[in-house]
């Protein structure tokens, strides 16, 4: 091989497709190790990593993106605690979609550089003597070293696969799913935040394109929800425990249904209350949905405008509803009674939530007096909605 064939092939002499099949496996290696690794396992501890699979994942990421783990979970957690603030490192809803979603490196990068971030939010991360003393202060070490190994590998073409492999994390992790993930998509639950489920099957990101239920269940290894959603990080997790390599910790709150279980007590306290978010999603189908749909029916013209354009704010997170969206539920509820009765009882559950902080008793007499109120309004709907919260329990293993 002359020096201008190597230049012009390199070792491989791959074709084109050969090459732009590599670089999808190497860029989904990436992805792979930054939502198992970095997210599931260091930032939210969800899933137990074997340590030699960890130590492969922090090299590949030194390698591939040059990010440090305490530097990416510090950042990741600070975002959890102050969600949609100033504070937020990432939030487009404070900063603006445009700025997150393009300059959402250089947002890491600054939050990355200030040490009280690292020192509040960095606890657990590893701090071995490969940390300090190799891979910390030689971020850019790594990849350079791939930059050169491409080359060696394709030719002058590497550089392209390289550039590639070097915009793949902040281009879809720093931009999309901090920026798309927090203004566009659909919501499964109303969770106290703007994070949104870009798409139900996450391939292309690891499984974060559902960022709505991650935001919902963070301590869940697996963020798939719904039965059409697939999650490509929990597969590889899957695969993982099946080779002994990863332990899943948390999958969301464990709750169970008894069938004929007609009484409201303690377990149904603890049980609606860890699957709150679930339980508010289902009264939003099973009771606002019908009841809203029965007054469409009922309506004008001009009144099935008013329900139809505030049917979509009446469940929705109340930090989240504009002055706008306000003035439409007033008016709703002002014209439509049986509404503002779901209405204010939904209000009135989301208060039950409040009584966690305070006795068992307290829990439960809150949640008893609401099921009182809703079974006393006549509602069908609500009867039954309070029927199903009554099956509501905790698996004896989760009492242990």
């Amino acid at each position: 091989m002359t020096f201008i064939d190597w230049l012009n092939n390199g070792l491989l002499d791959l074709s084109l497709m050969g090459l732009t099949a590599y670089t999808l496996v190497v860029t989904h290696i990436t992805i792979v190790s930054v939502t198992v690794y970095l997210h599931r396992h260091s930032a939210h501890r969800a899933v137990d990593l074997h340590p030699a699979l960890k130590h492969f994942f922090r090299f590949w990421l030194w390698l591939t993106t040059g990010m440090g783990t305490k530097e990416w979970t510090s950042i990741h957690r600070k975002h959890h605690a102050v969600c949609e603030t100033d504070d937020d490192p990432h939030s487009p809803v404070v900063q603006g979609l445009s700025r997150i979603l393009w300059q959402g490196a250089e947002r890491y990068r600054e939050a990355a550089a200030q040490p009280e971030i690292m020192e509040k939010y960095g606890a657990g991360c590893p701090d071995d003597w490969m940390e300090r003393n190799f891979y910390n202060p030689h971020t850019v070490l790594g990849v350079t070293i791939l930059a050169f190994v491409n080359i060696a590998l394709f030719g002058v073409i590497g550089l392209t696969v390289w550039a590639v492999q070097m915009i793949w994390i902040p281009l879809f992790a720093a931009g999309v799913i901090n920026g798309i993930g927090h203004y566009w998509g659909y919501r499964n639950f109303e969770c106290p935040d703007a994070a949104t489920n870009i798409v139900p099957w996450g391939i292309l990101i690891g499984g974060e394109e559902m960022h709505n239920n991650h935001h919902t269940y963070p301590n869940s290894a697996k963020f798939s929800q719904k039965p059409w959603e697939f999650d490509i990080g929990w597969f590889w997790i899957r695969v993982f425990q099946m080779l002994g390599l990863a332990k899943p910790l948390s999958t969301g709150p464990i709750v169970k249904r008894i069938p004929g279980k007609t009484t409201i007590d303690i377990d149904t306290a603890w049980a609606v209350l860890n699957d709150r978010f679930r339980v508010m999603a289902r009264y939003a189908e099973n009771v606002v949905g019908p009841l809203v749909e029965q007054e469409l029916r009922k309506a004008g013209n001009a009144a099935n405008r008013l329900v139809r354009k505030a049917k979509v704010v009446l469940c929705k997170e109340d930090s989240l509803v504009d002055d706008a969206g306000k003035n439409r539920i007033s008016e709703l509820l002002e014209a439509h009674p049986d509404i503002k009765v779901i209405y204010e009882l939904r209000q009135a559950l989301q208060a039950v939530w409040s009584k966690r902080g305070g006795s068992a008793d307290e829990l439960l007499g809150a949640l008893k007096q609401w099921c009182q109120d809703a079974e006393e309004t006549g509602f069908g709907v609500l009867r039954d909605f309070v029927e199903e919260l009554k099956s509501y329990s905790i698996p004896k293993l989760a009492r242990a």
